[in-house]
């Protein structure tokens, strides 16, 4: 039986204590796509070629990446088919394996998972906006301190970041559609934008040194340091050396190709939910991994994948050195020369705003839910006049501002990425467990291929996370990740208790 919500509480002035049917087909597939390509597919493609070091396990990389999320793409629409409810991942989980494994994901989206992918990129924003207004630098420090062992510095990027953050929640407080408005205009731009960068980059942008240099030998993997630390570059990678590899690769690419799963965060704001989730999660996934191959294809055929940090010329720094790893600036740049660059920067300005407009709109959900069920803060499920959760959109902001200030961008998306992936596995087996103990419930949609594709699913991503658990780079971050989850056991008692108090 699922667990019964505690009615919403209204506030002294007239505030609805429904939500809004608002959303149709197409703002779905932009939301879902708006989420999708933020930062990630602009910056991750540097550090994956130093990790592998070969424009053939460059692109299978991507290709494995987009196999992993169609699959769960398409696995986990029969959930969101079946609980069209708003909350998303956190309803599926509850009625799968009731309220301690659903707490755990809520705790642990807004502790790390949703506001630190919302952190990451704000972050991004503030150095793509560098390029244009070069104030805005992670070296342009405007306060520091020693805290303890903690060296803390306060750079305008991390302003800008925190400027960003409470911006577009003041925006989605006005209303689901205010925030709607922004995302479909946004996702249209970048899709458009990023199809013309595909077809000008492969029509006049190849350059047959690059081609040369990148495809006279595809399979020949090696490692190089990243930069700013010491170590052998080209280093020869054997068979376990490139698994590993390929595993610590995928931190950045599945991050790029995240947030496919927030549309079911606003299940109880899409019309025709059953249908519309399933349609928009696949679409907006095949369309988003589509354009990642292709993009990365360009990179490859405009500058060499290997590099030097010390060179001066872009050809020089290749694509494993683009200078802080923004790769698409530098293709841009070769490409339509300074202006390509300047209008790079505005496209990922552009894009970074629109994911994290669609990331704080769905995040925010999340709470409301976990808090009708009573295992959050009570305030948090409250509708404003606008008929959002609008205390639950500010908690979110004042937490991921916070880890605006945590670390540097690679660092957030380590702490994120196995936290992210470990649910998302929990949630797939939550198919197999809903299909054994309730047969006989409406599933408006049946997992396409199960129990072969889910099975697939889990197994791929199982691996990536037993990898970033095992290698040494990652290991650090996915276990305190791993605490992260642990520390909400205790936090869950006291909900409980607190609960069970009050009635």
């Amino acid at each position: 039986m699922s667990p019964t919500p505690l009615p919403v509480t209204a506030p002294a002035t007239a505030a609805p204590t429904q939500f809004r049917r608002a959303l149709t087909l197409f703002d779905a597939v932009m939301l879902v796509t708006g989420s999708m390509i933020g930062s990630g597919i602009f910056l991750v493609s540097a550090d994956i070629s130093r990790q592998v070091g070969s424009a053939g396990w460059l692109l299978v990389v991507w290709l494995l990446t987009g196999l992993i999320t169609m699959a769960g793409a398409i696995s986990y629409g029969e959930l969101a088919a079946m609980f069209p409810k708003v909350g998303g991942q956190y309803v599926y989980l509850r009625e799968a394996f009731g309220k301690l494994t659903a707490f755990l994901y809520g705790w642990t989206l807004f502790l790390v998972i949703q506001t630190g992918v919302i952190a990451a990129v704000a972050v991004a924003f503030g150095k793509f906006t560098g390029v244009l207004l070069p104030w805005f630098s992670v070296k342009n420090i405007l306060f520091s301190a020693q805290l303890g062992g903690w060296d803390f510095k306060f750079s305008t990027v991390q302003l800008l970041a925190i400027a960003l953050i409470v911006g577009i929640t003041a925006i989605n407080a006005r209303g689901v559609q205010a925030g709607k408005l922004i995302q479909n205009v946004l996702s249209s731009t970048k899709l458009v934008a990023l199809a013309l960068i595909i077809i000008f980059g492969l029509l006049l942008g190849a350059n047959a040194d690059a081609v040369q240099a990148n495809f006279h030998d595809l399979w020949t993997a090696t490692r190089s340091p990243a930069p700013g630390t010491t170590g052998p570059s080209g280093l020869p990678l054997n068979l376990g050396g490139l698994i590993f590899a390929i595993g610590m690769a995928m931190t950045g690419s599945l991050f790029s190709s995240d947030s496919w799963n927030n549309i079911g965060f606003a299940g109880e704001e899409i019309q025709r939910p059953e249908r519309t989730l399933v349609r928009s999660m696949a679409l907006g996934t095949a369309i988003v991994t589509a354009l990642y191959i292709l993009i990365n294809v360009v990179y490859l055929l405009v500058l060499p994948l290997h590099g030097s940090p010390e060179a001066t010329t872009l050809a020089g720094r290749g694509i494993q050195y683009a200078t802080d790893d923004r790769v698409a600036t530098a293709v841009a740049e070769v490409v339509l020369g300074g202006i390509g660059a300047r209008l790079m920067a505005v496209l990922i300005m552009l894009s970074t705003f629109g994911a994290n407009n669609g990331i704080i709109l769905s995040g925010a959900r999340a709470y409301f839910a976990m808090a009708q069920d009573g295992l959050f803060f009570p305030s948090l499920a409250r509708l404003n006049r606008a008929g959002v959760p609008g205390r639950a959109l500010w908690a979110q902001a004042l937490w991921a501002s916070l880890l605006c200030l945590s670390g540097s961008y690679g660092q957030l998306l380590n702490y994120v990425m196995f936290s992210v992936i470990l649910f998302y596995i929990i949630t797939i087996v939550g198919i197999f467990v809903l299909r054994r103990t309730r047969p006989e419930a409406p599933r408006p949609y049946r997992a396409w291929g199960y129990p072969v594709l889910p099975g697939l699913y889990v197994g791929l991503a199982s691996a990536f996370c037993l990898i970033l658990l095992l290698a040494p780079d990652t290991a650090e971050y996915s276990r305190i990740g791993l605490g992260l989850v642990a520390l909400g056991l205790p936090v869950y008692w006291l909900f409980r208790r607190r609960l069970s108090g009050a009635s």
